[in-house]
């Protein structure tokens, strides 16, 4: 896995924290998704 300055991580608990902080991301934007729908819906009927 390669980290910000481009360098491989050899470290297993880099990649899943990576992997956990990517799935909380993901979670937080379908969150406000569902959250500000119908301000999301007007904006793509714009």
């Amino acid at each position: 896995m390669a980290t910000k300055d481009g360098s491989e991580s050899g470290s297993p608990l880099d990649e899943v924290m990576e992997d956990i902080r990517r799935e909380l991301v993901q979670r937080a934007a379908a969150a406000d998704r569902d959250a500000n729908r119908d301000i999301y819906d007007a904006l793509e009927n714009e």
